[in-house]
């Protein structure tokens, strides 16, 4: 019987109807800096009319390393990303979203770092990438940045995700699912998966030079966007924190999560109109966190956003 190869690392893409994008990613994955270790990738189309076809049978004989495609033909982030860690035979499982592009020592940066710090998973920074037609607002506001740490730094919910994150796999097999399909329309699937993995003794840490660039386009780049986006976001922080629990000790939380969130409301309503005159980008600012306890509030009385799948 022969044996299988031992793979160190599966990188592991989902993609939804983005298919020039994802060509994009697996051309930047020939220029990966990789040494001894040994890499395949996982691509799993989300999408129910097959879109990325094409550009996988284009890759499938060009990539330098071997390329499994699947077909997960139910819209959920949650249940692609567990198709794609079922077919994962590394000891490491890396995740990159199929809008990201991976500076050229990305996979090296990430194994130093987990190396150094015996992490269990390892989250890097994901910078956005603007078109030329982006509004200046839109840049100077920075509404797509997300917060960066120095190396080393651990991690909690707060800022884990599933864009740009090396994770052991055998954490990943310690949990059922491993992402919860209950989440895969909302989002929150990761930030349940990462609480899962801490409950269970996990170490997260920050590696700050293992960047990824993420491509921010016209339909994300304006105001109903950004609104929605923070409605959302809203949702699932109150989805997340509240998933576990049942009986009183859900209605004592729910009953405090939702005070404070009428409460932030309400300050963040009038900051809004305060603002306004005087700085867009201010006013902005608190309109999206107006948003987002709306969001909150939203989720409390029963209403789900469903952002994936559409």
């Amino acid at each position: 019987m022969n044996t299988p190869p031992h793979v160190d690392i599966s990188i592991c893409i989902c993609t939804f109807k983005r298919a020039a994008l994802l060509d994009g990613l697996l051309d930047a994955l020939t220029l990966q800096q990789t040494g001894t270790l040994q890499i395949e990738v996982i691509v799993v189309d989300n999408d129910p009319q097959g879109s990325a076809r094409p550009v996988l049978q284009k890759w499938h004989n060009q990539l330098p390393y071997p390329l499994y495609s699947l077909a997960e033909t139910t819209p959920n982030i949650a249940v692609a990303r567990n198709a794609a860690v079922g077919k994962a035979q590394g000891t490491w499982v890396l995740f990159i979203d199929d809008d990201e592009m991976p500076d050229a020592n990305w996979i090296l940066s990430m194994i130093h770092t987990q190396k150094t710090y015996d992490a269990d998973a390892v989250f890097g920074p994901v910078l956005p990438r603007y078109t030329d037609t982006t509004p200046s607002w839109i840049i100077k506001g920075n509404f797509f940045y997300r917060r960066r740490f120095q190396t080393g730094t651990i991690i909690t919910t707060q800022d884990a995700r599933t864009g740009n994150v090396l994770i052991r796999r055998a954490c990943l097999k310690n949990i059922h699912g491993p992402f919860d399909t209950n989440f895969g329309r909302t989002g929150a699937e990761d930030t349940m998966l990462f609480r899962d993995m801490i409950a269970q003794g996990a170490t997260l840490i920050w590696c700050d030079e293992a960047t990824v660039t993420e491509e921010v386009p016209s339909s994300r780049a304006n105001l109903p966007w950004l609104i929605r986006r923070s409605y959302r976001l809203g949702q699932t922080y109150i989805l997340s924190e509240t998933a576990r629990l049942s009986g009183m000790p859900y209605l004592r939380r729910a009953l405090y999560l939702g005070g404070r969130g009428a409460i932030q409301l309400a300050i963040a309503v009038v900051l809004t109109l305060l603002a306004l005159p005087f700085s867009r980008i201010t006013a902005i600012t608190w309109l999206r966190i107006s948003s987002g306890q709306c969001g909150k509030l939203s989720a409390l009385a029963g209403h789900r956003y469903h952002e994936y799948g559409n």
